[in-house]
């Protein structure tokens, strides 16, 4: 929750560092190299964090997805595995898209600036930072499940 929070308050910061134009009146002076560091960095680590807020708290949607299908019905545990099987494989995706993107760069500094391709269509590169999300809250949900049964 603290680390989430500093890179909210980290984006907030930065924003307004950069932003000299809406927020001229505050006279802020500072870095503008600095402030897109914190920035980019604010963002990729606020991206993981979130994503590992989510995992922690899957088992809520897990809960009402349960709750929505009848256990009784035969096709009930059937449903569960292909659930889990689409689970593993947006992770797999999204461990090759966690690379392909080069986040590990981004979150550890390796490099200051973030390269977007603008001719790339925006569905794939949304669907990439959907599966990178979706990893995270895998690796987390189960880890998590893990620990509870222990």
């Amino acid at each position: 929750g603290v680390l989430m929070l500093a890179a909210m308050i980290g984006l907030m910061l930065s924003g307004i560092m950069m932003s000299r134009y809406v927020f001229s009146f505050l006279s802020i002076e500072g870095s503008i190299s600095f402030a897109r560091t914190l920035h980019m960095l604010a963002s990729y680590w606020g991206f993981l964090l979130m994503s590992v807020h989510l995992g922690m708290h899957w088992n809520m949607m897990v809960g009402m997805a349960g709750k929505a299908m009848k256990k009784d019905s035969k096709n009930h545990k059937k449903l569960i595995w292909v659930a889990r099987g689409i689970a593993a494989v947006v992770a797999c995706y999204g461990i090759y898209a966690f690379w392909k993107r080069r986040i590990p760069e981004y979150l550890f500094l390796i490099s200051h600036f973030v390269f977007f391709d603008f001719g790339e269509n925006l569905i794939w590169f949304l669907l990439d930072y959907i599966a990178i999300m979706g990893l995270f809250v895998f690796i987390i949900y189960y880890t998590c499940s893990a620990i509870e049964k222990k």
